[in-house]
């Protein structure tokens, strides 16, 4: 039986498609996503209830993914500590055949089910952590494998799919199944199942972040101040908080290094 992210395109001799007619069916497909999260969401909500009580006690999120669904776990990853403030070792993304896949393909890296565990243990990994496996087809050994492991071992797992009752799936304790249908071009996840997958781990970062008091009212107070523009923005914040001149408001920010901290200050 043919899997739904490997079923055939409901769009046939896309070749002979005019641009407007493959954008506007592309549009259509991904349309289709947000209501398919929209479904799941009371799974999304428990599984992260259940990280939240880990990293309360010092937890981190793993995410173990291959090909699109590693990258896009390791973009999730690597943009939390900018935004939020936090360590990189708080959540961490791992793909199979390491940051070289980041790029290119690495052939076979996925098909080891021992290796993720392998890159896990080097962590210190240990019953307060969570990991996250990601595959849209929810058939890759090396994500499999870490899962199958990570939950053999006492840690909290969950998935990321869009194949309803797929090895993955059945693996993780907590799992996440975005069902988005075949894609716009047969076969290709980085598509729709990446799209889905992409939001999915927007909703789990930035809620973890936001519960764990990363976020004043609507506003990333710890944000890094790596560049102008996140300076500026942050001076922003503060004169809105602080009803001061943006001047003050800029010397304070950057005395302190974050809008936090000069909150924090301010209010002592």
């Amino acid at each position: 039986m043919v899997s739904i992210t490997e079923s055939p395109s409901v769009f046939q001799h896309l070749d002979r498609m005019s641009v407007s007619e493959l954008l506007i069916g592309m549009n259509q497909e991904d349309a289709k996503v947000p209501s398919a999260i929209q479904e799941i969401i009371p799974q999304i909500e428990r599984f992260i209830d259940r990280i939240l009580e880990r990293m309360s006690s010092g937890g981190r999120v793993f995410y173990l993914g291959a090909g699109t669904s590693g990258r896009l776990g390791v973009l999730d990853a690597s943009e939390i500590p900018p935004t939020f403030g936090v360590s990189p070792g708080i959540i961490i993304g791992l793909i199979a055949g390491g940051d070289v896949a980041l790029r290119s393909a690495v052939e076979a890296a996925e098909d080891n089910p021992n290796r993720a565990w392998e890159e896990l243990q080097a962590f210190d990994i240990h019953a307060m952590d969570t990991v996250i496996g990601i595959a849209a087809s929810g058939t890759t050994p090396y994500v499999i494998g870490g899962v199958k492991q990570a939950r053999e071992n006492g840690l909290l797992t969950g998935c990321i799919t869009c194949n309803p009752g797929s090895p993955l799936a059945q693996a993780a304790e907590h799992p996440i199944e975005a069902v988005v249908g075949p894609e716009f071009v047969t076969g290709s996840t980085r598509m729709k199942a990446g799209t889905a997958q992409k939001l999915i781990l927007n909703m789990i970062s930035t809620t973890l972040m936001i519960k764990m008091g990363r976020v004043k009212g609507n506003k990333m107070v710890n944000m890094q101040l790596t560049n102008k523009k996140l300076v500026e923005r942050g001076t922003r914040m503060i004169v809105d908080e602080l009803h001061i001149p943006k001047g003050e408001a800029k010397t304070l920010l950057l005395k302190y290094g974050s809008v936090k901290k000069v909150l924090d200050a301010v209010s002592s």
